[in-house]
């Protein structure tokens, strides 16, 4: 019924607890989740889970924020772009939030390294999944100096404002709502989901961060994206069935994943 589009499943919160997590999935009816990788060194295990589980998938990728790691190249990403089951490429983007006492002309590496994950996306064919936080001008910039009209994807855990959104949903991307949007202090982010049309709606945990309401403050898991659904589903005046088997539809005309009558997973 729901499908968390946005986890972390092999980050050491939750590495060891596969057995748990699923439980707690069927239990939600959570019955597909896409796990995001952050650094090539960590490609391997995210792999590992989405072969592991036909429920699971995986992206490609290095995230902003992780220096001191494996760079990658159109060429790296496109080797594992080939790879069964990874349908996304990233998590990719701009954070800026962590400046510290560089300048924005000092993450020209981080730009680069942007749009190394968007020419892959372009050659591979594949979605991308952007990161973006205190860096929307950029992140929009870049992507349209790339030729956009090449790519598509997913703006993840979106906490931009609404002429954000709307630059993203004119690039022709999903813009994708965490547990953020449970809390309290969310209210200019509901106003956003309020206006993003239902169709171009994704809903995520971040897993392990970002749990909902009422789970805030614990480890978060696929089995809350539930949380998430309920509160979009609110902001927008309809029923929660219908948020769920929306957001599942999205997840699968981006993605490419569907899931048959029978049980069985196809793209």
């Amino acid at each position: 019924m729901y499908v968390d589009s946005h986890c972390h499943l092999s980050f050491p919160e939750l590495a060891g607890r596969m057995i748990e997590i699923r439980a707690a999935m069927a239990a939600a009816s959570v019955d597909r989740a896409l796990c995001i990788c952050t650094t090539l060194e960590e490609f391997e295990s995210v792999h590992a889970l989405a072969m592991g589980f036909d429920n699971f998938w995986c992206s490609a990728g290095v995230h902003p924020d992780n220096e001191d790691v494996r760079e990658p190249s159109v060429e790296d990403l496109l080797a594992l772009a080939a790879l069964p089951k990874v349908v996304a490429i990233g998590e990719t983007g701009l954070d800026y939030y962590r400046l510290g006492e560089r300048s924005i002309a000092d993450m020209a590496w981080q730009r680069e390294r942007y749009r190394v994950h968007i020419r892959a996306a372009r050659a591979s064919g594949l979605p991308l999944v952007i990161h973006t936080r205190s860096a929307s001008s950029d992140t929009i910039g870049v992507l349209r100096e790339e030729g956009s009209g090449q790519a598509r994807g997913v703006f993840h855990c979106f906490t931009e404002t609404a002429e954000v959104a709307r630059a993203a949903l004119d690039l022709g991307f999903y813009i994708s709502f965490s547990g953020i949007l449970t809390f309290k202090t969310a209210a200019d982010l509901r106003a956003v989901a309020a206006f993003v049309p239902l169709d171009r709606c994704l809903i995520e945990t971040d897993s392990p961060y970002l749990a909902p309401v009422p789970y805030r403050g614990k480890i978060n898991s696929p089995a809350y994206v539930p949380w998430v659904a309920r509160q979009l589903a609110e902001v927008k005046g309809l029923d929660v069935e219908t948020v769920a088997a929306s957001t599942s539809r999205n997840f699968e005309l981006l993605f490419n994943r569907t899931l048959g009558a029978d049980g069985s997973q196809s793209s």
